[in-house]
């Protein structure tokens, strides 16, 4: 199951998991399937795509190789960041093995979401932990790097969370801020008293289980008044994750900014060709079928700018050559922008097209773990690391799971339903259950009775065309309508038989509200307090036991 050597730091025992390709789920990027098939086939777009994990290790000495930034001010930035997160031993040491010249990292990222945010946040970090892990098997000092998104300033995306309440139904949380933290970095917003509010609302909806006391004090001690996103976020993930080792990054804190500074100048001064690079390349990939996953206009600057209300905002060119915040009426020569920067870099971050070199800048980074979004992106900006000399670095997809919880086998055994089929909604299974579990007596009937009346109109039929062809052409327009009105009143009959099973009706509501909410896979909805409630933090444990960095599919793991 695991490459060979790959030492587990907590040992538990693997739960059930079977597991499913992504080109069963509907509405996957086709770049994103195409790539998780064959990665070496689209070496034009992925330079150092590898057909395996395993092949990771060949790259290790050409990473430490071209990793040129200085490690001891980069894990004294990583020490400021950590140690207010509670970080445990473990972190520590990995820091400190961070900066011994032949450690690689292993990355991972994701925006810095209200209570951690959809569950993919924590299989990203677990993913992370796994692949160092295994590198570590194969003599490879290897450290687990997560990198939050604290520059990103789309706090609509970060402030909600959703957890199935004690109805079995989605609850959602919402941690409203002012407008005018709108535009900001989310690691500058701060939460107010209003987050003790969603707490208790939280709470109050979830059942109340042998492990509610301390989920309530952990989420009470990391998110709180005066708290920022970033801190919040970081402190959780500490508390869950902290004794795998695992090295948070805040690219807010000051050592970190100073560092990416040379690449930010780098950057602004190649900013022509890079836009030229990305517009060719986008269009590549949609002469190759594709879609592009991020849109790149015209005057397309790598970087944002922080304005005086703490707003940030997009860079762009004009014909003139100068550089603007878009919307706004400063404009910079290059020289100027330059000189901004050296002097006050806090006030600049990358772009999604820039992001990943600026980390892959600062860390010695072997591979990195993304979702599909994030594979297909690459695919664009491997063009950024080409223009500014750096080598490109693998991406990888993070492991991805859906929770099956024993009361959810259940349902889905007693109806005689498989996971796939729920893809195709609840409207749609619903009359099947009815036909084939609830009342297959019924359903023969409308089968008989359907096939009756085609009989019946087929002697029909045959006894029109011999007098008159149109008669038997206004028999047929008649007949689909005959069995369109028989069809119909199956359905009503179908819903009207569901409607009085009442425990039909809850089942089925819980198994779609925890299996794919919002018509979504679980592990983009669903927040981890959900299951921590339920089983306590033992549920880490389980999924980072059944962490498998050889499949690619999307695994159903039976608690």
């Amino acid at each position: 199951m695991y490459e060979s050597g790959c030492k587990r730091s907590v040992n538990v025992r693997a739960p059930r998991t079977e597991s499913i390709p992504f080109s069963s789920i509907p509405a996957q990027n086709k770049l994103f399937l195409d790539y998780l098939n064959s990665p070496l086939s689209l070496k034009h777009f992925y330079p150092s795509a590898v057909a395996e994990f395993a092949a990771l290790a060949g790259r290790a000495d050409a990473v430490i190789s071209n990793h040129a930034t200085n490690r001891a001010r980069l894990c004294s930035g990583l020490e400021r960041t950590n140690r207010p997160l509670r970080a445990t031993p473990e972190t520590i040491a990995n820091i400190n093995l961070l900066e011994q010249p032949d450690s690689v990292a292993v990355l991972t990222g994701q925006q810095t979401g209200l209570f951690t945010g959809p569950l993919y946040s924590i299989y990203k970090a677990l993913t992370a932990i796994t692949g160092a892990e295994c590198l570590r098997g194969q003599g490879i000092k290897a450290v687990p790097v997560f990198w939050m998104a604290t520059e990103d300033h789309d706090l609509a995306e970060v402030s909600s969370a959703f957890v199935v309440g004690n109805d079995g139904r989605l609850v959602e949380s919402n941690a409203v801020s002012s407008i005018e933290d709108h535009g900001r970095s989310v690691g500058n917003v701060r939460f107010d008293r209003s987050i003790e509010r969603e707490i208790r609302n939280l709470f109050s909806s979830l059942p109340k289980t042998e492990f509610s006391n301390d989920v309530h004090a952990l989420i009470k001690d990391c998110w709180h008044a005066g708290q920022g996103f970033g801190e919040a976020f970081g402190s959780m993930l500490t508390r869950l994750l902290g004794k795998y080792g695992l090295v948070i990054v805040d690219p807010l804190e000051p050592e970190i900014k100073q560092l990416a500074v040379p690449l930010y100048l780098q950057a602004i001064d190649a900013s022509e060709q890079i836009e030229s690079a990305l517009i060719e390349r986008s269009a590549d990939i949609e002469g190759a079928g594709y879609s592009a996953q991020v849109l790149i206009e015209k005057g397309h600057v790598p970087m944002f700018w922080q304005n005086n209300e703490g707003k940030r905002i997009a860079l762009r060119t004009g014909t003139d050559g100068l550089f603007r915040p878009k919307g706004e009426k400063e404009a910079f020569t290059k020289s100027e922008l330059l000189a901004m920067i050296k002097a006050g870099p806090s006030d600049f971050s990358p772009s999604v097209m820039l992001r990943p070199v600026v980390q892959d800048f600062l860390f010695p980074t072997i591979a990195y773990f993304g979702g599909g979004a994030e594979i297909a992106y690459f695919a664009q900006n491997s063009e950024v690391y080409r223009i500014l000399g750096r080598p490109v670095t693998p991406i990888l997809h993070r492991q991805s799971f859906t929770i099956i919880e024993p009361r959810h086998e259940r349902t889905i055994e007693k109806y005689q339903l498989s996971f796939d089929s729920l893809f195709a909604g609840r409207a749609e299974v619903l009359p099947s259950i009815t036909d084939q579990i609830l009342d297959p007596a019924t359903a023969k009937l409308f089968a008989d009775v359907e096939e009756k009346i085609n009989t019946e109109l087929n002697r029909l039929d045959q006894a029109l065309s011999q007098m008159d062809i149109t008669l038997a052409e206004n028999l047929a327009t008649r007949r689909r309508k005959i069995i369109y009105h028989i069809g119909a009143l199956r359905k009503k009959y179908q819903l009207r038989r569901i409607v009085l099973d009442d425990d039909l009706n809850r089942r089925l509501n819980d198994l779609f509200d925890s299996l794919l909410p919002n018509g979504h896979l679980q592990e983009r909805t669903l927040n981890v307090v959900s299951f921590l409630d339920r089983y306590g933090e033992a549920f880490i444990d389980q999924v980072y036991s059944a962490a498998d960095l050889n499949d690619s599919g999307h695994r159903l793991i039976y608690l």
